[in-house]
């Protein structure tokens, strides 16, 4: 009999909650089938079995807090050929736990279920596997659940024609459970996420820690949508990538802290921490919430590689795959609220770093140019800079330079 063990979480990183577990009490498994997923507030991680057996307990509960170490369940090793073989002649006592062994095994190749859309599906007395995921990959979310609830909740009324017996069985089990929960479904409550309750902690961390101030500006977008549109089918066709704006803004970024490096700059205690390299961060909103992957030596990259090493941490952001090393080490983030429709917002510094950028929808507005009134692409850009290291004159010069870079991009080439 071994145990399975939370393993440790990463740098600080002291407990977890039990998110899914993967398999059930008596199923088989293999070394290397992944056995539980638990989230802590930074990543997701995957319990695999290091040998095999049957899972003979389960110690934790879904929505359990546990600590590193900790004893998850146990596993009889070497069981599983001794099960095995009987499940195939013997078809009646075997069949429920065939059935089970199905289902576990199919629960990791169907499409992910998120923490919250299981536990409101389990209340809801439905199966979550059966209801279309929306989310990226396919991801089953909250919202998805709450609407197939909603969508079932007239399935009640046929049940008046129920005049034939054999429809009877099939039409009572599966109506009467998905419609009982909409009927007094006003309000629903769920605990926090670990991930949740400390993104919470942190920005309101930063919010008490730092003197939180934001400046503005504008970009006239024509000249970065011009060089994009003339150079994305020929980066598409040579290195596979589709270019859109982030790349560019990342690098003008990096510029931009190269000549105020204060803003790349860190507090500790009563001393200035100068960083001479660029970790970027880059704000992705996942189906677990804000996480803030950075971009290692974003600084020495050129676009194309930046576009390369966003697209793969946001992939791994969205699948949960992210490594302590992808959300530790970061200098200054960018958040893009742009891309959802945000026109201007002031984000909030992700602590202890001292500035962020917040970027915003591209929109035609008239401006006046060389005394004419003109429609161009514009967007606006924030700066939230902590006041105790950052002066306002530094803030305003980031921005400008930021904005220099961005209407004559081919300086991004020079500096």
């Amino acid at each position: 009999m071994s145990s399975i063990k939370v393993p440790p979480l990463g740098e600080s990183i002291v407990e977890a909650t039990v998110s899914r577990w993967l398999k059930q009490e008596g199923d088989s498994v293999a070394v290397g089938d992944t056995l539980v997923e638990l989230e802590t507030d930074k990543i997701t991680v995957e319990v695999v079995a290091q040998e095999a057996g049957v899972l003979t307990s389960r110690l934790k509960a879904e929505g359990d807090i546990v600590a590193v170490g900790a004893d998850l369940g146990q596993i009889a090793a070497g069981a599983s050929a001794a099960i095995a073989p009987p499940s195939v002649p013997a078809a009646a006592p075997v069949a429920p736990m065939i059935a089970g062994a199905v289902t576990a095994s199919a629960a990791t190749a169907e499409a992910k279920v998120s923490p919250a859309a299981h536990r409101l599906a389990t209340e809801a007395g439905i199966d979550a596997q059966a209801i279309a995921g929306t989310g990226r990959g396919g991801v089953i979310s909250k919202v998805d659940v709450v609407a197939a609830l909603a969508t079932a909740a007239p399935t009640p009324t046929p049940a008046a024609p129920v005049a034939t017996p054999a429809a009877a069985p099939v039409a009572t089990p599966v109506a009467a459970p998905v419609a009982a929960a909409p009927s007094s479904m006003r309000e629903t409550r769920e605990k926090m996420t670990t991930r949740r309750k400390r993104i919470a902690e942190n920005l309101l961390q930063s919010q008490q820690a730092t003197a939180h101030l934001t400046t503005f500006n504008e970009i006239d977008m024509t000249a970065i949508s011009a060089l994009r549109e003339r150079l994305k089918e020929r980066v598409e066709k040579d290195q596979g990538l589709k270019l859109s704006f982030m790349p560019f803004f990342a690098k003008a970024a990096c510029l931009a802290l190269k000549a105020y490096p204060l803003v790349n700059a860190q507090i500790e205690g009563d001393s200035i921490v100068y960083k001479h390299y660029v970790n970027l961060g880059i704000a992705v909103a996942s189906e677990g919430g804000l996480v803030v992957p950075n971009i290692k030596d974003a600084d020495q990259k050129s676009v194309v590689q930046i576009g390369k090493d966003i697209g793969a941490v946001a992939k791994r952001a969205r699948d949960g795959k992210l490594s302590m090393d992808d959300l530790t080490g970061g200098t200054f983030t960018i958040t893009n609220g742009g891309v959802f429709g945000s026109l201007i917002s002031t984000p909030i510094i992700n602590y202890p770093q001292v500035g962020i950028l917040g970027l915003h929808k591209i929109q035609d507005r008239p401006i006046a140019l060389n005394g004419q009134v003109v429609i161009r692409p514009m967007m606006y850009i924030a700066l939230s800079y902590d006041h105790r290291l950052i002066d306002g004159q530094q803030a305003v010069l980031f921005l400008v330079r930021f904005k220099e870079l961005m209407e004559d991009p081919a300086a991004m080439l020079v500096f």
